[in-house]
């Protein structure tokens, strides 16, 4: 419940602290800035969007303070201790400060918070109910809305629409993945040729690198063989001079020499190694002739093994000795392409299970809308004849909407229908309702709203509007008893609405050559009676006027 309001160099105030009870507070003046000074007000403590225009002039700063008493609103007391705003003595302390500069902060229980957090709060705190509602009544999402809040299922209607966002992700994904079937399969067939093609060729940079050798030595076998022999006759077959017979030569020499020197000894020992070495060479050389052989056939396959691992490259367009990084890219592909959960019948099988997650929740939501739907009907239809709209019938129609085709708000469209009279059909509102009948509409349906809310602090704002006389008197009589239940804060022009209410205050501005203020006076009952002469009489208020205020205000309070 709103315990007051404290307001410092807003608009025409300089401070201004106005106190609330429970029970209905009716809020009149003569200047219509005045009486929506305390819902503005309101409304900035709670996080609406600052306008700096609103600051009192010459100040750099305003700054709105509201006090909540929250021992009955469990989920208020909820979020706060989710939120870590602790709340003392069951109080709840909501200030908005915000300066000519566009700086705006907010505060729950002096401690720092987001306008988000001051919005998400308000909305458990207060319910405002205002004069510009009967537009948004036309409107087929707010019938949904409400009808929502009446039976209860606002958070099921959220439940659904995730549900409906999760399915809608999936349906298109799959989607997506059917019109791409073709260019995938298509792909699939590429990679699995290409993988195929390149396993078929030892493309190892080790066997590469072999290939490439013998291939070189085939193609000269001719040359080298012959160079072979050469090198054999050099080391040893050559008649006349060879290296062999040239050192034991050499070396029959030496071991004839007496007397020698000691760098001949050294080079007696050297001419033995090399010896050994040339001994060693030939055979070598002897055991390459033996085995070496020409192979034309082994050189053309071997020719064609490069001349495909080298096309391949060029295909590949990459170097040959990389094919082997390319083939397991390819593989790891395909493989994707083969085993991953992007399959056209798991997407399918995913999508059904969503879809019927989706059906769960939605036909449950479906139940509870058309039982809410008939009860609200009936105690909005009670409250149009009290409202002097005797014959008239609204009607909360549930069209269902296409078998299979889904929507984040559910399984039906839902509208308001009104027939004004007896005998006639059902129509929207906006293709029958008057002006003021559709102000005792959405009166009515915002009576029946605020009777089944939870929110102990409801604030109407001129929603009596366009009706007057015994009907306006009515609204009065409707207000007073919300009021009994909670507490009702209503912003009004009508003296028979004002009359019902348990409080009243009178918004006024005072003016002078220098500044003006605006002011809020709490009235006693003689205060009350003459501010509703005034709003009968006008400008003069006559003895008849007061007799006849009086004479409303006793039958009021009776």
């Amino acid at each position: 419940m709103l315990l007051s309001i404290h307001i410092n160099n807003y608009t025409l105030v300089e401070s201004l602290e106005i106190e609330f009870a429970s029970g209905t507070t009716a809020i009149t003046g003569e200047t219509g800035a005045g009486k929506s000074l305390v819902l503005d007000a309101l409304g900035m403590a709670l996080g609406d969007r600052a306008d700096t225009g609103t600051i009192r002039h010459g100040k750099d700063r305003a700054e709105i303070t509201s006090t909540f008493d929250i021992a009955t609103i469990d989920s208020a007391q909820a979020w706060l201790e989710q939120q870590d705003f602790q709340a003392e003595d069951q109080q709840c302390i909501l200030r908005r400060l915000y300066t000519t500069e566009g700086r705006s902060r907010g505060y729950i229980n002096g401690q720092p918070c987001t306008m988000q957090q001051l919005q998400t709060l308000g909305e458990m705190l207060t319910d405002i109910h205002s004069q510009h509602e009967h537009q948004s009544l036309l409107r087929r999402e707010t019938h949904r809305r409400l009808l929502d809040e009446y039976c209860g299922t606002i958070d099921l209607s959220s439940e659904v629409s995730d549900h409906f966002s999760t399915w809608q992700q999936m349906d298109k994904k799959l989607s997506s993945l059917l019109e791409r079937s073709d260019e995938l399969i298509a792909r699939k067939d590429l990679l699995s040729f290409q993988v195929n093609e390149l396993r078929q060729v030892d493309i190892d940079s080790d066997s590469l690198t072999k290939l490439e050798a013998e291939q070189q030595t085939l193609a000269n076998a001719e040359q080298i063989l012959q160079d072979s022999h050469n090198l054999l006759g050099i080391c040893d077959q050559n008649e006349g001079f060879n290296l062999r017979d040239s050192l034991n030569q050499a070396l029959t020499i030496l071991a004839n020499l007496k007397h020698k020197p000691e760098a001949l000894s050294s080079a007696e020992e050297l001419f033995q190694s090399g010896l050994i070495q040339i001994e060693e060479a030939t055979r070598e050389i002897e055991n390459h002739i033996d085995r070496f052989e020409a192979d034309p056939q082994r050189l053309v396959i071997i020719e064609e093994q490069l001349g495909l691992i080298f096309q391949l490259a060029r295909k590949h367009r990459v170097n040959a000795d990389q094919l082997r990084d390319t083939l397991t890219a390819l593989d790891e592909e395909l493989q994707g392409l083969k085993d991953g959960g992007e399959s056209i019948e798991t997407l399918q099988q995913q999508l059904a299970e969503l879809a019927a997650a989706y059906e769960a929740k939605a036909s449950k939501l479906s139940v509870k809308r058309k039982k809410g739907a008939k009860a609200m009907s009936a105690e909005i239809n009670k409250q149009l004849q009290h409202l002097s709209m005797e014959g008239a019938e609204l009607i909360v129609q549930l069209s269902p909407i296409s078998e299979g085709r889904y929507r984040s708000t559910g399984l039906e469209e839902i509208e308001f229908l009104l027939a004004t009279n007896p005998g006639q059909p059902h129509k929207p509102l906006a293709k029958i309702a008057s002006g003021g009948e559709l102000s005792r509409v959405s009166l009515a349906i915002q009576v029946v709203a605020a009777t089944h809310s939870n929110i102990p602090t409801l604030v109407f704002d001129e929603v009596d509007v366009g009706i007057g006389g015994s009907t306006a008197d009515v609204v009065g009589q409707l207000l007073k008893k919300l009021g009994d239940r909670g507490q009702v804060i209503s912003v009004t022009h009508q003296p028979q609405v004002a009359a019902h209410a348990h409080h009243h205050y009178r918004a006024s501005k005072i003016v002078d050559n220098v500044s003006a203020e605006s002011l809020m006076t709490a009235l006693d009952p003689q205060q009350r009676i003459e501010e509703l002469a005034r709003m009968l009489g006008g400008a003069k208020v006559t003895e008849q006027t007061l007799s006849h205020a009086s004479e409303l205000f006793s039958l009021a309070s009776k």
